[in-house]
């Protein structure tokens, strides 16, 4: 039975009606818990003046700054009203028009302190507040002495253009007062009495009260302390039961035989698998060895071995008599998959055929652009269970495809796929759940945070195979140093000279409509807002290149909107040596492997994702000499952008990049598929400062829910776990 919470009311009853729609409509808060756990973004001392020369522009904002000057201008209809207020720091000015000037003028005056608030814009290369909201914090308020009003901490909430954040901290000032009324009675605590004891942690009313109306700095140190805790514990109480839940669901154990298809294929390792190799395919083949289905994440640096370990793993389900599925986010790495595993296996990838090896299999290929005879022949194979290895790319999900008894689903670069497309695969198997395992090379931030919540058991592959070399990494400064550039291309010019190979990428193909050109130059990346033009194009690249820098040189082509027969062509012709230059898009991020490929270049490199410029990174220093990535921008020192190329020309590190990721882009919903901070259930919590209260919280969440997996004796904490999972979160848990 749930507890029922006072904090469940709706914020109708309390605050009103019209006060109670505008916040549900504009911010989602609906319930008189939901107005408290929406915690202030920062404070501000009134003796403090918050710092203006730092503020966003098209951002709504709110300061607290002094009055310098007030000046009306103009007259009738045209009469203006120009505040100038200051933070010692910077200057901002605020307008206010017509009949609306008259009551700012009265009280805006020099001298004066207040909050303003509303959104900043730019006129005349000034910033500025149009018809601001504004608040005169008036010093001789109550009772207060001038020393207790100037150290009196304001709450600035986050708030929106219908909602000053001072209108939300009177709102919830009415709630406060309407709890401290009946004493907080009815508030549910979902962090157990004995728990709270033992972790030093405040009651829920004390952390609230604390964290709306604090008297101190302290006091709000000690309420975050209390509500970090409780998103982490109750979050964590939520996957403690999923994996107590995944411990007991059926699946069928695939273990591999003594003398199979894996024991032949690692006899004819022409080399020793590396310590790391051997302990991840070790805790691999032991999960896949249980009555429950493996959820495991293989991170392994770009080059770490990922795929032959996923091998190996998939040999072991084909010798329990399974299927195992690849799926991969493109054709050409579903094809360079294909090649790959058919090379590593040799003849035991002839399963069936004359000349096969007794033990052999069919390594079968499907994809959305292969032929109708030959997609009739793949999808016999995996139907009839003789292709015991399956890749493909989305083509696998269609309702068309069944496989014969499906053991392993294995999800290349999970960052391209969501949950659905992942259960929609696993769905596929017609008795029990398959085994999934999950390969990256570097963590988009969602994967992070549940591997730093614990949800997903984690492999790590974080050594090299003997023989790899190491990639040296540079920003080149384009826009401030453009000779940089020209010895970009005399640099691959030397490379080519010296028998090996090199990439170009771009982010745009190039040859699309005008109409679509022109509206790529109208709206600019919403990251660089000042790079008004459209994103460099493979086609123009390619062209410029050949006719400049590099004439003379075999450059050739490859993107996206290419036929399959001709992107398979040219990848084969460039594998083979006969082109120097590849100018390209990110459809070669992932799986192509070119050994004597030794220079990356990648163009507007501002505008790829951490997680991209690692993958393309990874496409050189493949082979005995070594690597070289140049990411080229126009992105001036010390801009967002220009930042996060240092810190990936900083670093090879993987998970050290992923965390940088999450520092931008924070955890999205780590219940639900938002990939971005903005809808994160975390208000307090942040991943990357709180791994200590989330490993803490873990463990008490796992003992609870082991002595006690229907939470019987904590009601409270049911509750707050209903709240958590709405019916669309906890689907997206089940099918995790």
């Amino acid at each position: 039975m749930d507890a029922v919470s006072v904090l469940d009311e709706p914020l109708k009853k309390t605050l009103g009606a019209p006060t109670a729609k505008v916040m549900g409509e504009q911010l989602d808060l609906h319930t008189v818990g939901d107005l408290l756990h929406h915690y202030p973004r920062r404070y501000a001392e009134r003796g403090e003046l918050t710092r203006l020369g730092e503020l966003p522009l098209d951002e709504h904002v709110t300061v607290v700054a002094e009055v310098e000057k007030a000046t009306m201008l103009g007259a009738g209809r045209g009469k203006r009203l120009e505040v100038v207020i200051t933070d010692g720091s910077g200057r901002l000015t605020l307008v206010f028009f017509g009949r609306g000037a008259f009551q700012p003028q009265k009280q805006l005056l020099p001298g004066s302190r207040g909050l303003f608030a509303g959104k900043v814009t730019v006129f005349n290369r000034k910033r500025q507040l149009s018809h601001p909201e504004f608040k005169v914090l008036d010093a001789q308020s109550g009772a207060e002495t001038a020393e207790e009003w100037a150290n009196k901490i304001i709450p600035i909430y986050p708030a929106c253009a219908r909602l000053a954040s001072w209108q939300l901290d009177q709102a919830v000032e009415v709630v406060l007062d309407t709890l401290e009324a009946g004493g907080w009675e009815g508030v549910v605590d979902p962090v157990p009495a004995a728990l709270r004891e033992s972790r030093g942690l405040t009651t829920l009313p004390e952390a609230l009260r604390k964290v709306h109306r604090p008297r101190s700095r302290a006091d709000i140190e000690f309420a975050r302390a209390r509500l970090k805790w409780d998103e982490a514990f109750v979050l964590q109480v939520a996957l403690a039961r999923r994996r107590l839940a995944d411990s007991q669901a059926p699946a069928v154990a695939r273990r591999p035989a003594d003398e199979g298809i894996l024991a032949d294929f690692d006899t004819r390792l022409p080399f020793t698998l590396t310590a790391g190799q051997q302990r991840v395919s070790g805790e691999i083949l032991t999960d896949l060895a249980t009555e429950h289905p493996m959820h495991r994440l293989l991170q392994g640096e770009v080059g770490s071995g990922k795929t032959l370990v996923a091998l190996r793993a998939m040999l072991a389900v084909v010798d329990s008599g399974g299927q195992a599925a690849l799926l991969a986010p493109t054709e050409v790495l579903a094809q360079q998959h294909q090649r790959s595993l058919t090379e590593m296996m040799g003849d035991l990838a002839e399963g069936g055929l004359l000349g096969g090896s007794a033990h052999g299999t069919k390594v079968t290929l499907l994809t959305g652009s292969m032929g109708a005879a030959a997609r009739r022949r793949a999808l016999l194979e995996i139907a009839t269970g003789e292709a015991g290895i399956v890749i493909g790319t989305h083509a696998l999900i269609e309702d068309k495809v069944l496989f014969h008894d499906l053991g392993l689903v294995v999800v290349d670069e999970q960052h391209r796929f969501g949950v659905e497309q992942r259960d929609a695969l696993r769905a596929k198997s017609r008795k029990h759940t398959p085994h999934l395992l999950v390969m990256t090379a570097t963590p988009i931030p969602r994967t992070v945070a549940m591997t730093v919540f614990g949800d997903l058991e984690t492999s790590v592959l974080d050594e090299l195979p003997a023989g790899r070399s190491p990639i040296a990494s540079h920003v080149v400064p384009a826009a401030d140093k453009p000779h940089f550039l020209a010895r970009t291309w005399d640099r691959v010019r030397e490379e080519v000279a010296a028998g090996h190979q090199v990439y170009v990428v771009c982010p745009r193909i190039g040859d699309e409509e005008p109409e679509a050109a022109r509206k790529s130059q109208e709206t600019p990346s919403a990251e660089d807002l000042a790079d008004k033009r459209p994103p460099l194009a493979v086609v123009d690249i390619a062209e410029q290149l050949s006719a400049g820098p590099l004439s003379g040189l075999r450059v050739a082509v490859l993107h996206g909107r290419m036929q399959p027969d001709a992107k398979d062509e040219v990848m084969r012709r460039f594998t083979a040596g006969e082109v120097d230059v590849l100018v390209a898009t990110t459809v070669i991020e992932v799986g192509v492997n070119v050994p004597n490929a030794t220079v990356m270049v990648v163009m507007d490199a501002d505008r790829f994702g951490v997680s991209q410029l690692h993958q393309l990174r990874g496409r050189v220093g493949r082979g005995s000499a070594p690597g070289l990535c140049l990411l080229v921008t126009e992105m001036p020192e010390g801009s967002p952008a220009r930042t996060r190329l240092d810190a990936v020309a900083s670093t090879l590190d993987g998970f050290e990049l992923s965390r940088i990721d999450l520092e931008q882009r924070r955890e999205g919903d780590v219940l639900g598929q938002a990939q971005s901070g903005t809808r994160s259930s975390l208000r307090m919590l942040t991943v990357i400062d709180d791994e200590e209260v989330i490993e803490a919280a873990r463990e008490e969440a796992t003992t609870l829910v082991t002595q006690d997996p229907d939470l019987t004796s904590y009601p409270e904490l049911h509750s707050a776990l209903q709240t958590l999972l709405n019916p669309e979160r906890e689907e997206y848990l089940d099918k995790g």
